[in-house]
């Protein structure tokens, strides 16, 4: 049977063929070093796996209701400081920030209407837009602009057509963030062309050079996307969360009902956690582990011919152009992962924009491992 129309515009997440290739390596024997995976390499902390394992001998199993657990949600809203801090039921729990993209793009677009993102991006970005049969508008973004959209950049690829513009900050894979006197002239931006600003805020724990802020900041017409897999270091538990405009609490409930009926409950009694003094220490301390690896992994990049523009002020990937190296990103990571056994995305899977160029680096490994990763590169390279 014909396949729908929609599908043939879903494009495939190639890091996942890049990660199994490197798999099938350390099936044969290989030492594989993963800098290809955006995954964080620590466990989670050991208060949220305890409240879990509590929660599964409570017999906490059964659906919650669609918006999640009322103190889970109290606790997510009391964490934003308080000139952001949303009201409680403007936050839904769903598994996953994927999901919260999907119910924001179901909330917003009709078939045609533009989302305006900048290129390169997180690769599920498009395909969540055009799954509701909207048209993703990719924007090249070079440092010039801290690889990020700006107002000139909005107002310029603005059309009728035009519903919303998204932003990832931090970004993935830049790693580059937004600086809040550009994030509220963006939202001003977008009130005055009457378009909605959805940002993803999923690394947001994650920033190394400057305060965190949301941008709850910038008004609460702002959709703002956050999940507890990168900071929080739950990746498998499959819980995230959406802030949402007030006017559209009702409609966000309904989309979740019928999509999830809920997040997963041992994970949302497992969240409740996250936010313990103990945990947020430890947190704190893996905070400082990944700066350490950035400013490794930064300067090591430069020494073996890598152009690093600008320092990645959050996340945990370097976006290295390779021009200097190559001129087919794709066959030097594939060379690469061959001869030395290092894991790297090529620049195809985050937009179109000198993506032949581009590698990403993963440094979410342990210090040790980035250090082998370089030297085996450095040697490759000779």
């Amino acid at each position: 049977m014909p396949l729908a129309q929609r599908i043939p515009l879903i494009q495939p997440f190639h890091v996942m063929e890049v990660l199994a290739k490197a798999q099938a390596l350390e099936q044969a024997g290989r030492d594989v070093i993963h800098l290809e995976i955006g995954e964080p390499d620590f466990p989670t902390p050991e208060p949220i796996v305890a409240r879990a394992q509590a929660a599964l001998q409570a017999g906490q199993t059964r659906y919650t209701a669609a918006l999640g657990l009322p103190e889970l949600r109290a606790l997510i809203a009391a964490h934003y400081p308080t000139v952001a801090r949303p009201n409680p039921e403007r936050v839904a729990l769903v598994p996953g920030s994927s999901a919260a993209l999907l119910v924001s793009f179901a909330l917003l677009l009709d078939p045609g209407d533009e989302v305006l993102l900048a290129d390169p991006g997180y690769p599920c970005n498009a395909n969540f837009i055009q799954l509701f049969g909207g048209v993703p508008v990719r924007i090249p973004c070079g440092p010039e602009t801290g690889y990020q959209l700006t107002p000139e950049l909005i107002r310029a690829h603005w059309t009728e057509r035009t519903r919303a513009v998204l932003l990832g900050s931090p970004a993935n894979p830049t790693g580059s963030v937004i600086e809040p006197e550009l994030m509220s002239a963006i939202a001003a931006s977008l009130r005055h062309l009457g378009g909605t600003l959805v940002v993803d805020e999923i690394y947001q724990g994650l920033v190394y050079d400057g305060p965190i802020r949301s941008a709850l900041h910038d008004g609460d017409d702002v959709f703002v996307i956050n999940s507890f897999s990168k900071f929080y270091g739950m990746t498998g538990w499959r819980l995230g969360w959406l802030v949402a405009p007030e006017a559209y609490v009702d409609a966000v409930t309904r989309l979740c009902q019928n999509l999830f009926i809920s997040a997963p409950t041992v994970s949302q009694y497992a969240a409740l956690a996250a936010f313990e003094p103990t945990t947020l220490a430890e947190l704190e301390w893996r905070r400082q582990a990944f700066q350490q690896r950035r400013d490794f992994l930064v300067p090591a990049l430069r020494q073996l011919g890598f152009q690093v523009p600008r320092v990645p002020a959050g996340a945990f990937y370097v976006y290295a152009d390779a021009s200097d190296l190559t001129d087919d990103s794709q066959g030097f990571a594939d060379q690469v992962l061959e001869q030395t056994g290092v894991a790297l995305t090529p620049g195809r899977d985050f937009g179109d924009y000198r993506q032949l160029e581009h590698l990403r680096f993963s440094y979410a490994a342990p210090l040790a491992r980035l250090e082998e990763a370089v030297e085996r590169l450095r040697q490759w390279l000779v």
